[in-house]
């Protein structure tokens, strides 16, 4: 009796715990968002992209082709706008955004209470060193954020107690984006002045797991911290037919990254609006899916398109721009309309995307906003 009463003990005990195993893959099922991949539907790629259509265009450029920074005015041709706020700076925005002097880039910084006036011009950061892989310049943006989430505070977040930037470079002066790019890490004491983490490129045409797509040049990259893991979304170029696509790198700690072998992650498509180009990705997390925003170049011009993802590395673009160049009424972006910046504002639920414009004011920063603002409602 004894010795049956142990067996049955032992049955009862593994029983149990089978059950007890039971449930808690059924709460891990039922309790937390599932990774899925594959193709997204038609439909669903209509309900996700629709909230981020026919949004108003600002009358003007909120920064303008002529703008006259102190101590650097032969810096023209804005480009790469990105917004975020510091810390503890309640009620103000940052915006980063790049200039050109005919021999390379400089990245700069402005200041807002009200996200359509921007102020105080100033230098964040510029060549670097001769001989070194970011002599062309360098060009910000690609922050570490608190959040990602697509109606968070575009706060930056601080790692062993300074802010972090992916920037994206070139090692030569003399022209525009000349190759061959390559990207690198900065942090900052202020959020406002950067300088380089390390003396050497993360992302080069030299590694040795380059791909065939992204062989000619390295491109911008655009930074996600989920799950404790750093994912860098860049686009990179394929000559002779200069095709550009987007790509994925990986890390666990900002300096060391590795390709994802699935690359390109958001691929060109024969006969659509991005046929050439699909360039400058900004990731966010949009409900139980991410979002991704790049420009497309195809149909004769450069134009704001959107993707989705449930797992961060299989993407579905919907075929349809969000914005067209030639979109503004006043011809600000009638030659591209493309590298987007969005920050949403609770103040009055509003969210606001700002952009790469060329057209006949210049190589500008213009503005969409999904609601019409009113002198009353900025």
């Amino acid at each position: 009796m004894k010795v049956r009463n142990i067996f049955n003990e032992k049955i009862f005990s593994k029983r149990f715990k089978a059950f007890i195993s039971s449930i808690m893959v059924l709460i891990s099922l039922f309790g937390q968002p599932q990774e899925q991949t594959g193709e997204i539907d038609q439909a669903t790629l209509k309900r996700w992209s629709d909230p981020y259509r026919g949004w108003y265009y600002y009358n003007d450029p909120v920064i303008p082709s002529d703008l006259q920074i102190p101590g650097y005015k032969e810096f023209n041709s804005f480009d790469v706008p990105v917004v975020y706020q510091i810390p503890g700076l309640r009620g103000e925005w940052f915006m980063s955004f790049i200039g050109f002097n005919g021999k390379g880039y400089n990245s700069f910084v402005v200041e807002s209470t009200d996200l359509i006036h921007w102020a105080n011009p100033r230098l964040a950061m510029g060549f670097g060193r001769e001989g070194e892989f970011d002599f062309g310049g360098c060009v910000i943006g690609a922050y570490l954020y608190k959040s990602y989430d697509i109606r968070a505070p575009r706060l930056l977040k601080k790692r062993d107690g300074k802010f972090w930037t992916l920037y994206g470079c070139y090692a030569r002066q003399g022209g525009y984006e000349i190759d061959l790019g390559y990207e690198a890490v900065a942090t900052s004491e202020d959020g406002l002045t950067w300088e380089r983490a390390m003396d050497k490129y993360i992302l080069s045409v030299y590694d040795p797991d380059i791909g065939e797509w992204e062989k000619d040049c390295i491109y911008q990259p655009w930074l996600i911290e989920y799950r404790g893991v750093f994912y860098d979304f860049y686009n990179a170029k394929h000559m002779p037919g200069w095709i550009e696509q987007t790509g994925l790198a990986i890390s666990e700690d900002l300096f060391k990254w590795k390709r994802y072998e699935g690359n390109p992650v958001v691929r060109v498509r024969p006969g659509g609006y991005d046929e050439r180009f699909c360039s400058d990705p900004k990731v966010f997390h949009d409900g139980d899916h991410w979002v991704i925003f790049y420009f497309g170049v195809g149909k004769g011009g450069a134009h704001i398109m959107i993707a989705f993802s449930r797992d961060l590395k299989h993407w579905t673009s919907d075929p349809e721009p969000l914005y067209r160049a030639g979109g503004h009424p006043g011809g600000l972006d009638s030659q591209y309309a493309h590298k987007i910046s969005l920050v949403y504002n609770p103040d009055n639920d509003t969210f606001y995307m700002y952009y790469c414009a060329v057209g006949n004011k210049g190589r500008c920063i213009g503005l969409l906003t999904s609601r019409r603002l009113t002198p009353d409602k900025k």
